[in-house]
């Protein structure tokens, strides 16, 4: 009893002084206009690892040792972030009573880490439950700024795509294997289901993943983390579509364990903002999860967003002129309605089964099984044997006719020979029938039915000349992974997963639509023979609505992603260090023997294998409550996509000479002050990505020298460039000031510079050699001299100034003023090789070439800076306790007119040709840009039921 007694003596002053220095916070969390309580609230001590969610009744209670006064951070989806100050009161309990969280109208238009719009050049070609400093909020004002107010002239955050970011459903990658970028259209439609989102921004750490340079977006579908809600909401735009309608049923979890979360919805439209651009989605969405104990949960979620729609056409500044900035040469009347030729269709459902274990307090693990199926399809029209239905083809516009030069003169060029009055001819008859012409297609694929007397009776079916096709994408991916995460100690834990992906890609083409013909000849027109023949194994065949034909073939790629990460936090300092190894594995298989390539088309290519290695860390230095440092690096090495693996995957099985990983290495440093009226966040950052390989196909003329075995130098080819290196650096600023309760001052500012910092290495693949009789078909063009030449398609500077004013009757309004500057057009890398300057009829320089006109020639040119002026609005009212909610926007306000982006075209592939061209004043083949939106509107009412 004595030595107990001793130790009791001993240890109760200890334990009674432990709890003299904690104060324990403890408040209700509530929704500010229905007045019920909010679950699964993160409320945290600011810079601290202090964190905790509010249980059903929305109560919480947090055990602080830290003195002084200290900010309460409260943050939820759907709701403005609260900051609230609280002193420190060693021993002491604080009540803070009831907390309301107003809702953010500014939501319905969710932030997103990367913004893709619909019109960029790939088709041919963001909100965060933080619990520590490394995490970035979606509501910081400059990610906000990136996706509101910049996202429509093309800004991509520090300048980089949407490949070297990291896409996440449910802890599964949903980037595509094949070209390394999400396929966003894949969840379009879903807006009110896919708001529980986390974001690593840069190469902060994340739980789920190693992630990229550009950081991770995660998003949970998991049915228990939605309350239990009604919701239907209207909305009709001017851009991409005309109206939508989405309606969500949450049920919560139920007293049997069991939750689920159903939505649907529609968008539609006629025409878009651009001419001839129709529009048509549906969505629908899935998610169920059982309770099997306190430790073991089960969740499916299940989505198919079937949408197609009609792209539009980067156009010359001289079609521009002679129509305007909305013009789409790819649509035409038929019977009256508009009718698109390169229309986009995706239709690829998504099956996901999760488990969700609960090991212990300490310890969790996530395992995830998803497959993905469907097609994507790619509309154009292919033709044999007629003149190009392109309403814009070069020949059928003035410039063809004012661009004129006599054969060269030996060595120097010929005299400058306009001819004008072709060049008005030409002008009236586009003007007159400026769109695709569909009624001329037909007649051309039918055949006059003839009276004994000779006249005309009617037309038949025929050999089709003109056809409507699809390049397709049948993808089939399976995968499977697991996420362990671990509370080691206090200051200790531990995340680390493994993911496997199998991917079965069939590509080929598929014929739509006979446009009034009986059939097509499967073969290329532009050889002769064997030569001709799509497949050797089934040669000179008509195919017919519905066929393969062109090109068939596989690709196979089987990828194998691990990662650990240990993170330790203390009072002042917190770090990390995560490490990634992967494995890629690619292969094609050609289903087609092509005449042209018939004995490296049909079957399987050697297999291709990668193994690649990541290395990362962080730290983070509280300077106090209110501000920190934290500091990120990363260095990894990332297979090629499959894309970039062949040289030209619809052919043959041709892989790129020399393939290599990519390198990439990244580092930035951040200051952040936050204070409930006033926040700061001031980056900087730079990254380099090295081996980089692009790959396109163009009509090339003057290309080849007189040492092929042919007289034409012109030639149709696939370029194909490697060491390809990227060098970005740049700030971040954003400043948010809370004025007064109602008005607020937002202020975010990007300063980057984006360039290649290497000479690619150019190779040309001419097939065109092989049917000539050559044995040749892939030319080493060397180096091409891009190194400091400006990165394209984005601006490179963006500033932004905004008011919002918040009237406590819950209505709002706020104006954004915007300012984009140093945007590039994409250049013609050919252009830049020393072939370029040589005259391909004898071989030597072009005497015109001189430095100065060939500097004037290649400088690249700067897309003139742009200022958007936005405005926003909205109110809520509650009604017989139900929510309804109006949210407005109206974007570039003024109608600003500007391009956000274009690129050199190939065709001129030797000095003189550009020169000529250039010099003539009206360029034949001069840059193609795309435009931004002019003004356009959002109206949105939500209704809560």
């Amino acid at each position: 009893m004595t030595k107990k007694g001793t130790l009791l003596f001993v240890l109760l002053p200890i334990s009674l002084l432990f709890a003299q220095e904690h104060t324990t916070f403890s408040g209700t969390i509530v929704d500010s206009k229905t007045l019920n309580p909010l679950e699964n609230i993160v409320v945290n001590i600011q810079n601290s690892s202090i964190t905790q969610l509010t249980g059903a009744k929305g109560k919480f209670e947090l055990h602080s040792a830290i003195k002084g006064e200290q900010l309460l951070w409260i943050h939820s989806q759907g709701y403005k972030d609260l900051l609230l100050k609280i002193q420190s009161k060693p021993g002491q309990k604080v009540e803070l009573g009831i907390l309301p969280l107003e809702d953010n109208f500014s939501e319905e238009t969710p932030a997103a880490l990367i913004t893709l719009l619909d019109s960029d050049f790939s088709d041919d070609n963001s909100s965060s439950e933080m619990t520590s400093g490394l995490l970035q909020s979606s509501r910081d004002a400059f990610m906000q700024a990136a996706a509101f107010n910049w996202g429509q002239a093309r800004f991509r955050v520090r300048g980089l795509d949407s490949e070297n970011g990291t896409m996440m459903l449910n802890g599964m990658v949903m980037n595509k294997i094949y070209d390394g970028r999400p396929q966003w259209s894949n969840w379009g439609g879903l807006n009110n289901v896919l708001r529980n989102q986390e974001f690593s921004v840069g190469a902060a750490a994340s739980n789920y993943t190693f992630g990229g340079v550009l950081g991770t977006q995660q998003i949970n579908t998991r049915a228990s983390l939605y309350r239990k809600s009604s919701q239907l909401s209207f909305s009709g735009s001017n851009t991409t579509y005309s109206w939508r309608t989405i309606a969500t049923y949450a049920s919560g979890m139920n007293a049997s364990g069991w939750a689920y979360v159903l939505s649907a919805g529609k968008r539609w439209s006629d025409e878009g903002y651009f001419d001839g651009t129709n529009f048509k989605a549906e969505s629908f969405f899935i998610s169920v999860e059982k309770k099997l104990s306190d430790k073991h949960s089960l969740s499916f979620t299940g989505f198919y967003t079937p949408n197609s729609r009609g792209k539009n056409s980067a156009n010359t500044n001289e079609v521009t002129q002679l129509t305007n900035e909305k013009y789409n040469s790819y649509w035409g009347f038929q019977n009256g309605k508009k009718r698109n030729a390169r229309v986009k269709r995706v239709e690829e459902p998504v099956l996901m089964l999760n488990h969700y274990y609960k090991i212990n307090e300490k310890t969790n693990l996530n395992s995830s099984l998803m497959y993905q199926f469907g097609q994507v399809g790619n509309s154009t029209i292919d033709y044999q044997n007629a003149a190009s239905p392109d309403p814009v083809y070069y020949q059928k516009l003035p410039s063809y006719y004012t661009s004129i030069y006599e054969k060269d003169k030996g060595e120097f060029s010929g005299n400058f020979t306009p001819d004008y009055i072709n060049a008005e001819k030409a002008k009236a008859n586009f003007l007159e029938d400026r769109q695709i012409n569909w009624d001329e297609l037909y007649r051309a694929n039918q055949k006059p039915i003839l009276n004994s007397d000779g006249t005309i009776n009617g037309f038949e079916p025929s050999k089709s000349h003109d056809v409507l096709y699809e390049d397709r994408t049948d993808d089939r991916t399976f995968a499977v992974n697991s996420n362990l995460n671990i509370q080691l100690t206090e200051n200790t834990a531990f995340d680390g997963g493994i993911t496997f992906r199998n991917l079965k890609s069939h590509q080929f083409q598929y014929l739509l639509d006979l446009l009034g013909g009986q059939y097509f000849e499967d073969i290329d027109a532009f050889y002769q023979g064997d030569q001709s023949q799509s497949d050797l194994q089934n040669p000179n065949r008509q195919v017919k609505e519905g066929d393969t034909y062109g090109c068939n073939y596989n690709l196979f790629a089987t990828t194998i992603d691990a990662f650990t990460q240990f993170k330790f936090s203390y009072n002042k300092t917190d770090f990390y260090l995560g490490q990634s190894y992967s494995v890629s594995n690619y292969q094609r298989e050609g289903l087609y023997q092509n005449g042209i390539y018939p004995t490296s088309s049909l079957g399987k290519s050697n297999k291709v294998n990668f193994e690649n290695f990541g290395f990362k860390g962080g730290l983070t230095y509280k300077i106090s409550g209110k501000q920190w440092l934290f500091f990120n690096g990363m260095h990894l090495s990332r297979a090629p996509s499959l894309r970039n693996t062949f040289l030209n995957s619809r052919l043959n099985n041709s892989i790129v000479d020399g393939i290599e990983n990519e390198s990439i290495s990244s580092a930035e440093g951040n200051y952040v002050f936050r204070s409930p009226n006033f926040k700061i966040r001031s980056t900087f950052y730079y990254s380099l990505i090295k081996n980089t390989i692009r790959t396109s196909f163009f009509f090339a003329e003057g290309i080849f020298d007189q040492g092929a075995p042919y007289n034409n130098t012109d030639a149709f080819v696939s370029q194909t460039l490697t060491h390809l290196d990227k060098k970005n650096s740049g700030m971040e600023f954003s400043l948010e000031w809370q004025i007064s309760s109602t008005l607020k001052m937002t202020s975010s500012a990007a300063y980057g510079n984006y360039v290649y910092s290497s000479n690619p290495n150019v190779s040309i693949t001419n097939d065109a050699n092989v049917a000539e009789g050559g044995t040749q078909t892939t030319f080493d063009f060397g180096e091409s001299y891009l190194k400091n030449y400006k990165q394209p398609g984005m601006p490179q500077q963006a500033y932004s100034i905004g008011l919002e004013y918040r009237d406590p009757k819950f209505w709002w309004f706020g104006a954004n003023i915007n300012y984009l500057t140093e945007a590039y057009i994409d250049v013609s890398p050919i252009a830049r090789t020393n072939r370029f300057y040589v005259n391909a009829v004898n071989g030597h320089l072009f005497p015109e070439a001189t430095e100065e006109r060939t500097v004037a020639l290649l400088k690249q040119e700067k897309i003139n800076p742009v200022s958007l002026l936005n405005i926003t609005g909205g109110k809520s009212w509650r009604i017989a306790h139900k929510y309804i909610g109006l949210f407005w926007s109206v974007n570039n306000v003024l109608n600003a007119v500007y391009k956000t982006g274009g690129f050199e075209q190939t065709r001129n592939a030797n000095f003189r040709a550009l020169n000529q061209d250039v010099s003539s004043g009206t360029p034949s083949f001069g840059s193609k840009y795309y435009y931004g939106y002019g003004r356009t509107y959002f109206v949105n009412l939500t209704m809560s039921l």
